[in-house]
């Protein structure tokens, strides 16, 4: 018999408990019925969840690797920075639910058309923004004051990226996570010095970094970095 419990005290984050036995993370699928990458869809006691796959999602990864406090939770408001086909963001807009909201900022147009068909099409708290996260002040327009920015983008200068963002969008307070590829950054150098790096841009811009997190065996050379401006 498949069960479910709440995972550590993440809200809207849970574990379901299959009947081999095998623990799998997951969220409460804000759009029955539909899949976004292939994940497996359980329903239990009436509620259909979607498993989530720590091997496609930096995020989940970093939850299973122990990331102790999550800003993501129902009802705030998120700024995505690299929404690419939508894996991620999709459990995001599960766990922040109807009452909040989630902007998806993508660069590429074949990943934005991805994104629209797979994930903002099926669900009301998604905004696609097809735009270049180095400039920011293009989506003013689109985008709010935001409680929490998530950043997954293939760029040298991720961190400098982030704060950019931050500078328009994020509220006072307010909380980042920056997953930090070292084989973008640099194919050279050793990733640990990479991510002080990029811990350090983050510091001078006024952020206290909580925790730094390697994600392996999930995704080698990678690191999420949470941080409280």
């Amino acid at each position: 018999m498949v069960k479910v419990r709440p995972f550590k005290n993440f809200e809207g984050v849970y574990q379901i408990i299959l009947d081999s036995g095998e623990r799998r993370l997951a969220t409460v699928n804000l759009a029955p019925g539909v899949q976004v990458y292939g994940e497996r869809l359980v329903k239990v006691k009436g509620v259909e969840y979607r498993l989530w796959d720590p091997y496609r999602s930096k995020l989940g990864a970093a939850l299973l690797k122990g990331l102790r406090r999550l800003p993501i939770k129902k009802g705030v408001k998120v700024l995505y920075l690299g929404a690419a086909a939508g894996t991620t963001l999709s459990h995001v807009s599960d766990i922040i639910g109807e009452d909040g909201i989630v902007y998806g900022v993508e660069f590429s147009p074949r990943a934005m058309r991805d994104f629209i068909k797979r994930v903002s099409a099926h669900r009301e708290n998604v905004v696609p923004i097809l735009a270049d996260a180095r400039f920011p002040e293009r989506y003013l327009p689109y985008v709010e004051e935001v409680d929490v920015i998530y950043c997954d983008i293939a760029q040298p200068d991720q961190a400098r990226i982030l704060s950019d963002n931050a500078d328009f969008y994020l509220e006072k307070g307010g909380s980042t996570l920056l997953a930090v590829k070292a084989r973008s950054i640099d194919v050279s150098r050793r990733p640990v010095e990479i991510f002080k790096e990029e811990a350090k841009v983050l510091r001078s811009r006024g952020f206290k970094v909580e925790a730094t997190l390697r994600l392996e065996p999930f995704d080698k050379d990678h690191v999420l970095i949470l941080s409280r401006r």
